[in-house]
């Protein structure tokens, strides 16, 4: 089978040290102590990007096995559940709260806009009596970014616990799970972390568990179960087969990050965000977010006479490389830039903007000038 290049925001390109450690021999997964003990050690690491002292699990399933996850954990029928909505993915969380048998109430916001934080807390004044409240931190299929250092502590003033997916945001923008007060942070190796799809990561707070070790009721799963991995160091056994080769090669991807320095991989993704930005509206489009933007991501409105499906269909097409439009009802609006991880370098962004530019200017669209030497110029002023 023949792949196509792909531009899109996750799974990103994975790097040649990261997909090396992918074909190394791996031990016994399910017996073996040792694995169990480097397992661990991963797990630590990534806790350690993530900004947490919590445990972090590695779930064998890609990121929205983290998001159910931490909802079948959590819920219990009848339990009041807070959905924060301002994105696809974050009006999605009630599906999961309702699967388990929870009562979603949802509060939503301009799907073009953060979560405005005053308008949360009014809301809580009136009603906070919910067992635990979701939010989304970067919604990819808009590109907002939600200010999870002042949300999530607002709700935990409450009682409230937090759930939160940085699936698309986690190693791009700044989680930093403690000091922000997150219950339970769900992540995606496939994003910016930049490593295989395959692992989703779960960190969990002591009031997180103490929540689940309180439930009157069984979860209702044993897959998507937080407390079946509980004491696994002590059992000498994880609770299924674990994908070695993938937990190698985020150990990889993680020192990758290490190595670079977050500080350095967040301004990185900040600086080609920006430039992208910029570039984008000098060329004559607009971006969809008018608050609130995110550093892995940018959604740009195609015009309604060209459509964001035709040009996604045209590019692939005429040029070979598939770029991703959105979802739902912004599938034929929105065209999605993703420069976030191993994708977020100018070489690799110049070269789809280049390609975008072309495949524009073949269906009509008439720029002001040349989108990938707009973006350059942009990178240049600022750096």
């Amino acid at each position: 089978m023949r792949f196509k290049p792909s531009y899109a925001p996750g799974p990103t390109d994975v790097r040649e040290n990261v997909r090396l450690a992918l074909a190394k021999k791996t031990n016994n997964t399910d017996f073996d102590k040792e694995f169990i003990r480097y397992y661990q050690e991963v797990s630590q690491k990534m806790g350690q990007v993530m900004g947490t002292k919590n445990e972090v699990l590695l779930l064998a399933g890609e990121g929205i096995l983290a998001l159910e996850a931490a909802c079948a954990s959590l819920t219990e029928p009848g339990d009041r559940v807070l959905v924060l909505d301002n994105g696809i993915y974050g009006e999605g969380f009630k599906d999961f709260v309702r699967m388990y048998g929870g009562e979603p109430v949802v509060l939503s916001f301009d799907y073009q806009k953060a979560i405005p934080v005053g308008a949360v807390r009014a809301f809580l004044e009136k009603d906070h009596d919910f067992k635990y409240a979701t939010f989304v931190h970067c919604d990819t299929p808009t590109s907002i970014l939600n200010d999870v250092s002042q949300l999530s502590p607002l709700l935990k003033e409450y009682g409230i616990l937090t759930v939160v997916d940085s699936v698309a945001g986690m190693v791009g923008e700044p989680i930093d799970v403690d000091a922000n007060r997150i219950d339970i942070c769900c992540g995606g190796t496939q994003k910016a972390i930049s490593a295989p799809v395959g692992l989703a990561i779960v960190s969990i707070s002591d009031d997180a568990k103490k929540a689940m070790d309180e439930r009157k009721t069984p979860i209702a799963s044993y897959y998507a179960n937080l407390q079946i991995f509980k004491g696994y160091m002590e059992k000498g056994t994880l609770p299924y087969t674990m994908p070695a080769s993938t937990i190698e090669a985020l150990d990889v991807a993680l020192d990758n990050i290490l190595n670079e320095g977050q500080a350095a991989v967040y301004d990185r993704h900040a600086k080609i965000a920006n430039a992208v930005r910029k570039s984008v509206q000098q060329y004559g489009l607009s971006l969809f977010v008018e608050s609130g933007s995110s550093n892995t991501v940018t959604a740009v409105v195609i015009p309604a006479e060209i459509g964001a499906l035709r040009l996604q269909q045209h590019i692939q097409e005429t040029y070979n490389l598939y770029i991703a439009t959105s979802l739902a009802q912004y599938q034929d609006v929105i065209l999605r830039i993703g420069h976030m991880g191993e994708n977020a370098f100018t070489d690799k962004v110049l070269s789809v903007l280049n390609v975008i530019d072309h495949g524009l200017r073949d269906l009509g669209f008439k720029g002001n000038g040349n989108l990938g030497q707009l973006f350059l110029e942009a990178y240049r002023a600022e750096n």
